[in-house]
């Protein structure tokens, strides 16, 4: 094994900085939506795809930049991803028309895919060699998502009040080029590796995933009884078995399915879906009902957030490593898992003329503080099962999971809530029904991953890290 990187602190602060970024992205639109819809004529209808052509880009193609990753090294594709976001974001933001701006978009989407699983890799590679320095860094690059979140909420509402729209592209562009000048000094080399690229395989995953996403999202507008509803789900279902038996068949596929024998990869990456799954629609919800009930303007929004986010980054840097240091990965996302689904419980109960204080705080730490104590060991568990050979290819898998899991648990819980009335505007208690019947089904998405986690993970009573060391070593 070579010795530590000497840089390799600075290496992890540009790592979780593209873990912030590519976060960010997902949530600094939301404030800006209405002025893109006022300036490039979005339908209602059309609007939440400037939030679904990222994600659905970036969900779809963590595999095939997983699998690049392997292929030609995680330090070229780390590079690759920035300047694939630099030009998205510029893109989107001089967007003058409705797809020139979906196309921005995904092409940020495209470049956040090659970001994500290269930066995981990298982080492996740079603290592999040490349990303890492992666990601290998955937990400082963890503490990044959730700081990412929070933080497009709130620059959103900033850089579009005080300056405009356009701005919460823009914003990428010098972290960007930051990022580009720093990667060749920073982060370690890996020798290029022979093999194919499953374009099929590529093309099948996206487009079963957006299928999938597109139905859902639309079904709350057009009927779960409509047809056009089940034919799309049906050929997202087609599309996603294509994709699998195509992986069963290739020579060298994007995901090797035997992978998934590998001890806890699969149950922690289940786990890893449901937990995107049941936080993302949370924080999501929450924002609309201090904004839509309570009456929060943008800024007050995000700022009310940041309780949350302070405790999810506490949590993740202190409390998880040393909870997974005394009990183990497996009890640890348990009972993060168990925490989260009885702090979204406790948000179900909000009501129309509910505070702050009462009604918001107190539940959201209790699921803030799940959400950090279950997201390190389920995603550092899922990293480490894998050959080191095909470190990229976990970390596109995990990332995936979650990324997936947020889209598809995000557009089922918003028909959810359209069903039980937040497709109401102004009327303060049907909105606060339907939120309330969100947070229910977050809860129950939670609780499913905590059962799975707790059935399906292995007992380990090492740190979850040490998986990583055992199978480098």
């Amino acid at each position: 094994m070579s010795a530590p990187s000497p840089r390799r602190w600075a290496a992890l602060g540009l790592i979780a900085t593209a873990q912030f970024i590519v976060i960010m992205d997902t949530s600094i639109i939301g404030v800006a939506l209405p002025r893109i819809q006022h300036d490039l004529g979005f339908s209602q209808e059309n609007l939440s795809w400037v939030f679904n052509a990222y994600v659905i880009a970036f969900g779809g193609l963590l595999l095939l930049g997983g699998r690049l990753s392997d292929l030609f090294g995680a330090r070229r594709l780390f590079g690759a991803g920035w300047l694939v976001l630099l030009a998205g974001s510029l893109l989107a933001g001089i967007a003058s028309e409705v797809w020139v701006e979906l196309a921005g978009r995904a092409v940020q989407g495209v470049g956040a895919a090659l970001i994500a699983p290269s930066a995981l890799t990298l982080l492996m590679m740079l603290f592999g060699h040490s349990p303890k320095e492992l666990t601290r860094a998955l937990a400082l690059y963890g503490a990044a998502a959730p700081a990412g979140g929070t933080a497009g909420v709130f620059l959103g509402g900033v850089i579009t009040e005080y300056l405009s729209w356009p701005w919460v592209f823009y914003v990428n562009i010098p972290i960007a080029l930051i990022a580009l000048l720093a990667t060749g000094s920073l982060m370690p080399a890996a020798p290029a590796r022979r093999g194919s690229v499953d374009v099929l395989g590529t093309l099948t995953v996206t487009l079963g995933i957006g299928a999938a996403v597109y139905a859902i999202v639309r079904a709350p507008e057009i009927g779960w009884g409509s047809a056009w509803t089940w034919i799309v789900l049906a050929g997202a279902v087609l599309l996603l078995a294509a994709f699998v038996a195509i992986q069963a068949r290739r020579r060298e596929p994007l995901m090797r399915l035997s992978i998934f024998r590998t001890p806890n990869l699969a149950a922690a990456n289940l786990t890893q879906l449901l937990l995107g799954g049941a936080w993302i629609p949370m924080w999501f919800f929450l924002n609309l009902y201090l904004q839509q009930v309570l009456g929060y303007s943008a800024f007050p929004s995000g700022a009310a957030l940041v309780p949350m986010t302070v405790l999810i980054m506490i949590g993740m840097i202190v409390l998880a490593p040393r909870a997974i240091d005394r009990f183990g990965p497996k009890a640890t996302t348990v009972t993060g898992l168990l925490l989260l689904a009885a702090g979204m419980a406790w948000l179900s109960l909000i009501s129309p003329d509910g505070s702050f204080t009462a009604d918001v705080l107190p539940a959201g730490l209790v699921a803030a503080l799940g959400m950090s104590l279950a997201f390190i060991p389920s995603l550092g568990t899922a990293i480490s099962a894998a050959r080191p050979e095909e470190g990229g290819l976990a970390s596109g898998i995990v990332n995936t999971s979650y990324q997936v899991g947020s889209a598809l648990g995000l557009a089922t819980m918003t028909a959810v809530a359209a069903a039980n009335g937040a497709d109401r505007p102004g009327d303060l208690p049907a909105l606060t029904d339907g939120f309330s019947a969100a947070f229910v089904g977050a809860a129950a998405i939670a609780l499913a991953g905590a059962l799975i986690a707790a059935t399906a993970l292995r007992t380990r009573t090492a740190p979850a890290a040490d998986q990583a060391t055992a199978s480098r070593g």
